[in-house]
């Protein structure tokens, strides 16, 4: 039994298009993140932070999106989405799924809070070294670490969509929009999208913010 403790239109989207390119059998547990009176203490049982994703496999519970990427693939490997141990590509691949949530996301969202910090003083940096290090992986490469679509795309290329297209903070570029048409163009990609879709429309607060701006 594999269990996906999700928000939709959240962190957890890159997830839930990792778990629809696996092709296995899951079960989807909504957690509101954005319910009145916040996320229900019972879930840090589950996520210390009440933060989403979350995975609960056989038993087993992996929080974290770089360590629930780099589980998943590995626990379901006829879908070819890791490297194995031993191939040279797999030091590039663990690093991009690290770097995703560990330089990416907060370099981005301090942008988006606008803070104004010395780069030396936080591990992760400047938003534009972040910014231009993306930018030089993908000018020499079709995928995030090469010529093969790996579960690091569904983080990097789902956070370069949140972060150009609906936060707007992140810089919109040819080499940008070239990589994010070839990963919206997977089927996956999209059945994901269409799903988060439905059940975001189903969430009171998304439901409320629509009918405000109609």
């Amino acid at each position: 039994m594999l269990k996906f403790y999700h928000a939709p239109w959240s962190r957890s989207s890159g997830t839930f298009w990792l778990l629809e390119e696996l092709g296995v059998d899951y079960e989807i547990e909504h957690v509101d993140i954005r319910a009145e009176g916040g996320v229900p203490e019972d879930y840090r049982s589950i996520q210390p932070n009440k933060k989403v994703p979350a995975i609960e496999h056989d038993g087993i519970v992996v929080t974290e999106r770089a360590a629930i990427c780099t589980y998943l693939a590995d626990a379901f490997p006829q879908a070819g989405l890791a490297p194995a141990i031993g191939d040279p590509s797999r030091g590039p691949y663990l690093t991009w799924l690290v770097y995703c949530d560990a330089v990416f996301d907060p370099a981005v969202a301090a942008r988006a809070q606008g803070w104004e910090y010395r780069c030396s003083a936080f591990s992760f940096g400047s938003f534009e070294d972040m910014v231009a290090n993306v930018e030089k992986q993908l000018s020499r490469n079709e995928y995030a670490i090469g010529d093969r679509f790996t579960a690091v795309d569904t983080q990097l290329a789902s956070g370069i969509h949140y972060t150009l297209d609906v936060l707007k903070v992140f810089p919109d570029r040819p080499v940008f929009r070239d990589y994010l048409a070839r990963m919206q163009d997977r089927p996956k990609f999209r059945s994901f999208m269409e799903k988060d879709q439905a059940m975001a429309m189903a969430t009171p607060f998304f439901q409320k913010q629509f009918a405000d701006d109609a």
